[in-house]
């Protein structure tokens, strides 16, 4: 059983000087330059799966790697920013395109391109990379927004096997305001939540982001895009430690996109009433710091600065808990 929830008071003003000694610049760009590729599923000499969108720094160097998986209807473009910010800190980004439709009966398919796309990366990331640009695999880690969060853990949790699986291992997972379906007796298949604490089966550290207005209608003819019961905080719940939950109050469930997503996608769901590209820099510091964190690049300095003093986001971080053990 796990311990105790920890849980970091946020601070009451989001402009709050932090004490000088805790200070992180991961919600700011990174200092590599970054190179945004478009790789289609019939690129040679090896092809992809699917569609892939790959954020990599241009400088020379071996990087980690994170697999981001989008959310329902969405598309990978819509997430550039996102993943061009976690890259200049020296990640590469790795963003397929799953087929898109407005029906969504299973998770099945999804979970197994997920899987063909990690069994690509051995053969096929280098092929595309940058000159002098190589991905360190032994550092691998799988994120997912919304449906794409359901996909990554779904994943994670052994519901699609990779034929590499006995050479790649994901050393961390993280949840983008993840979606289980539309309520608690409607789970999108497989239904993976079990409403059991520190139920799910899955051996590394975990970050799970919400959104504080992911499960507020945008109006009377739409549900919630992240509804109570099938959202981060069960997911959370339902986490072993280390497990890491911080919420951005004050935005929704699709204020991580970049700007010119369409309109007509993203006034599906509740927004937040400022600029958005503070939720893209909160959600991508975050990301970088427990990527640093996990992956041994920085050990634990930005994360627990953040954990400490939450103020230290753009915007409020509320809650913000962790488990440790």
């Amino acid at each position: 059983m796990a311990a105790p929830v920890q849980t970091m008071a946020t601070t009451p003003k989001v402009l709050e000087e932090p004490p000088s000694a805790v200070i992180t610049s991961v919600f700011q760009p990174g200092k590599l330059a970054v190179e945004v590729i478009s790789v289609e599923h019939d690129a040679r000499p090896t092809p992809p799966p699917i569609p892939i969108l790959i954020a990599a720094p241009k400088d020379a160097g071996t990087y980690p790697v994170a697999i981001l998986l989008h959310g329902f209807f969405l598309q990978n473009r819509y997430y550039e920013q996102l993943l061009k910010h976690v890259a200049s800190f020296g990640f590469i980004m790795v963003a397929p395109q799953f087929h898109t439709s407005l029906i969504s009966n299973s998770d099945a398919d999804d979970i197994a391109a997920a899987a063909k796309v990690t069994d690509w990366l051995p053969e096929g990331l280098p092929t595309v990379l940058p000159t002098g640009v190589e991905a360190d695999l032994s550092k691998l880690a799988l994120a997912g927004h919304s449906r794409g969060g359901h996909t990554a853990f779904s994943l994670a949790l052994g519901y699609a096997k990779t034929n590499t699986s006995s050479l790649l291992k994901f050393s961390a997972l993280i949840g983008l305001d993840p979606v289980a379906g539309t309520g608690k007796n409607s789970q999108l298949p497989p239904a993976i939540l079990t409403y059991e604490p520190s139920s799910f089966d899955i051996a590394v550290p975990v970050l799970v982001i919400g959104t504080g207005l992911g499960d507020e209608r945008e109006n009377a003819l739409f549900p919630p895009c992240a509804p109570v019961e099938v959202n981060h905080a069960e997911f959370y719940r339902e986490c072993r430690a280390p497990c890491y939950h911080l919420v951005t109050k004050d935005y929704g469930h699709l204020d991580m996109l970049d700007d010119d997503a369409p309109k007509l996608v993203t006034c599906l769901c509740k927004e937040g009433n400022t600029c958005k590209d503070v939720m893209r820099r909160t959600v991508a510091g975050i990301m970088v710091a427990f990527l640093k964190a996990v992956m041994g690049e920085d050990e634990d300095g930005d994360l627990k600065a953040i954990l400490q003093h939450p103020g230290l986001a753009p915007t409020i971080l509320d809650p913000v808990e962790y488990r440790l053990a």
